[in-house]
C-alpha cells in the first residue's frame, strides 16, 4: 500500500537508449523531483535519481534501480509520487483543498475543494462552486485561506452563499 503522504509528481514514460535510461514528464513544476539524490516511489518501489538532463518538457532520468532497458521499459506508464517539499514559502495544493476560505473583512466564502490549472492563474473551487484567481489570494495556512477579491467576483453569490 501507498504512503497516504506522498504526493503524485510524474510519470515515467518510454525507455531511452539502453543503460536504463528512462523519460520523466514532472506534473509538478519543481524541477528538483528530478535532483540527483531525489526518493521517487513507484507502484510500492523506491527508486533513487541518479542523474537527469532535461529533453524538451521532459526529463530523460537514471534512476539506481533501473540498470537496463528491459528494467526501465517494464516501468513505462507507472506514475511518480514523492514527500512533499519542506518550503514555508509556498502555497501547495493538497494543503488548500478543505480549507476555508475568507476574505480580508472575515466574511466566510466557504471551503475550497478544488484548484483548477488555468493559464492566466490557478482557480480556487469553493464548494458554493464559485471560482475565485489563486492571485487574489493574500495568506493561506492549515485553517484558512484568505482572499482580497476585486468587487463583483462574487455578485452571482446570495448572502447565504448559494448561487
Amino acid at each position: 500500500m501507498a504512503d497516504s503522504n506522498l504526493l503524485e509528481i510524474g510519470r515515467l514514460g518510454r525507455a531511452h537508449g539502453i543503460r536504463g535510461e528512462i523519460f520523466v514528464s514532472l506534473s509538478s513544476d519543481r524541477i528538483e523531483r528530478v535532483a540527483e539524490g531525489s526518493a521517487l516511489e513507484t507502484e510500492g518501489e523506491w527508486l533513487t535519481v541518479v542523474s537527469s538532463r532535461r529533453s524538451g518538457n521532459r526529463f530523460i532520468v537514471r534512476f539506481a534501480e533501473i540498470d537496463s532497458r528491459n528494467d526501465a521499459e517494464r516501468m513505462t506508464g507507472r506514475v511518480l509520487r514523492a514527500q512533499p517539499l519542506d518550503d514555508p514559502d509556498a502555497l501547495w495544493v493538497h494543503e488548500m483543498i478543505g480549507t476555508q476560505v475568507v476574505d480580508v473583512g472575515g466574511r466566510e466564502w466557504g471551503r475550497c475543494v478544488a484548484v483548477i490549472a488555468n493559464p492566466a492563474s490557478d482557480l480556487l473551487e469553493l464548494d458554493s462552486g464559485a471560482l475565485v484567481p489563486s492571485v487574489f489570494v493574500v495568506e493561506s495556512n492549515s485553517k484558512t485561506i484568505v482572499i482580497d477579491p476585486p468587487d463583483g467576483l462574487f455578485e452571482l453569490v446570495s448572502d447565504d452563499g448559494e448561487l
